[in-house]
């Protein structure tokens, strides 16, 4: 069944948000074109593309769950991405890990492992942490 998560954080230069519409699939239920995350986990893609950056976000907090979701679907789990939008917000691609996250973490009933965003102000005014993980990529404004 699709679900979707929206991701909020407001701020006083206005905030982040994402809309992400997501599914599980068993293994073999779809032959959308798919990135391989770890042993039978699956990232499915949207039928309407995905731009490369919010790809590797989603892939980064996948991989970073892999293990949870191996152990409740010991024969694999596709998680289909249905659509990814940022809806009236500064744009930030870091915020589809967090969307993500948040999806993960309602639809299989996960722990919280840090994976959080605040406001800080000055030149880059949001600080993201990844609960102790090295983020895949580095952003120019950092």
């Amino acid at each position: 069944m699709i679900r979707g998560f929206k991701y909020r954080l407001r701020s006083p230069i206005g905030g982040l948000a994402a809309d992400l519409s997501a599914e599980a699939v068993s293994p073999g239920e779809t032959a959308a074109p798919s990135v391989g995350i770890h042993r039978g986990v699956r990232l499915l893609l949207p039928a309407s593309g995905i731009y490369w950056e919010d790809l590797a976000w989603l892939s980064f907090v996948v991989a970073l769950r892999a293990d949870e979701l191996r152990i409740r679907h010991p024969d694999g789990v596709h998680l289909q991405i249905v659509s990814l939008d940022f809806p009236l917000a500064d744009y930030r691609p870091e915020v589809a890990a967090l969307a993500v996250d948040g999806w993960l973490r309602e639809e299989f009933d996960l722990p919280d492992i840090g994976i959080t965003c605040s406001y800080t102000g000055g030149a880059d005014p949001y600080a993201f942490s990844w609960g102790g993980a090295e983020p895949p990529l580095r952003s120019p404004r950092l």
